[in-house]
């Protein structure tokens, strides 16, 4: 197999052979079709995230092909096509697994952070924790919903149902979410870096509302709002502009530190949640309603080699929709 990989914080990924990785009891093997870039992956790279598996291969939004299975999987599953997403692996006996919360498990294992992921040919991992795909959609397509995807649609849900939604950075994941949110009969008003018209254009044209930057209000009071932007200045931003009652969801798993909230922001019964994970339960609802709602993934691609070059142009804010690696 061909991968590229961490071997430092700090340090670009380097390019490595080495042996087809072996499928474990309860494991599948596969081939890698493409491997989206999150910005997580950027938060492993750059040291956010701390101690991950070195050397690593990063990356965690992964659709492949069974070419082997280990023990105690039926052999039937070679050929399907999978997504492997973030979280790997739970423990399935802490009180927080025991009560539906594996997102919250005591010891999991992270996909591209604490075991290797899919900037690769070939990859392992849990059976459990590969969903089916449509083996007749485009792979590269795919990829985003393994992440952006899934996490949009849980911080969707932690927003609740209010129709009116701001959306904080409009990269890979409210690109997903702001096409379910019209399905779904809401209002998408989208939030940008200041002057990033780029990003405003995209949003009108997935169907917001009002796109403007993060320094400005919309024209009206919003009933939740996500910040998927890793930037904690934004959150009493986003108190300003929802209504009372309302909600802001932070969608990432890394942040800046979030500054001193004036009192007067969150009274009047606001709330400031956070979106740990995923589970699969999350899975098992968020494929078929991208599917009823027609989701089209904008994404670019780049080879394998270039992941370095997929990383940068993530990091710098170049891209609309998501980056994808295809070996």
């Amino acid at each position: 197999m061909k991968a590229m990989i961490l071997e430092a914080i700090g340090m670009p990924l380097r390019p490595v052979d080495r042996p087809n990785p072996l499928p474990g009891k309860g494991q599948l093997m596969l081939r890698v079709e493409a491997c989206a870039v999150c910005r997580t992956d950027l938060h492993v790279c750059d040291g956010d995230l701390p101690n991950p598996k070195l050397p690593l291969v990063p990356g965690h939004e992964i659709v492949g092909i069974v070419e082997a299975v280990g023990e105690g999987i039926a052999p039937s599953r070679v050929g399907q096509r999978v997504g492997v997403p973030w979280l790997g692996h739970t423990c399935g006996c802490c009180s927080f697994c025991r009560s539906g919360e594996e997102n919250l498990c005591d010891e999991p294992q992270f996909t591209g952070y604490t075991r290797d992921g899919g900037f690769a040919t070939h990859v392992v991992a849990d059976a459990d924790y590969a969903f089916v795909l449509d083996s007749q959609a485009d792979p590269v397509a795919l990829a985003p919903l393994l992440c952006a995807g899934l996490i949009g649609w849980r911080s969707l849900k932690k927003a609740g149902d209010g129709k009116k939604i701001g959306l904080y950075g409009f990269g890979a994941a409210a690109h997903i979410i702001a096409q379910i949110c019209r399905w779904q009969g809401r209002d998408v008003y989208a939030f940008s870096r200041p002057g990033d018209v780029a990003a405003q254009r995209f949003a009108l044209g997935l169907g917001a509302v009002w796109a403007g930057g993060s320094d400005e209000r919309p024209p009206v009071a919003l009933d939740a709002a996500i910040i998927f932007a890793p930037v904690g200045e934004l959150v009493p931003a986003a108190l300003k502009v929802v209504r009372k009652g309302g909600r802001v969801v932070c969608g990432g798993i890394h942040m800046s530190d979030l500054p001193a909230i004036p009192y007067a922001l969150i009274w009047g019964e606001r709330s400031v949640v956070s979106v740990a994970n995923l589970t699969r339960k999350d899975a098992e609802e968020f494929f078929p309603v991208a599917r009823q709602a027609d989701v089209r993934t904008h994404t670019k691609t780049y080879r394998l080699v270039d992941a370095n070059a997929a990383l940068d142009d993530l990091r710098a804010g170049h891209l609309s929709g998501a980056a994808v690696l295809i070996p």
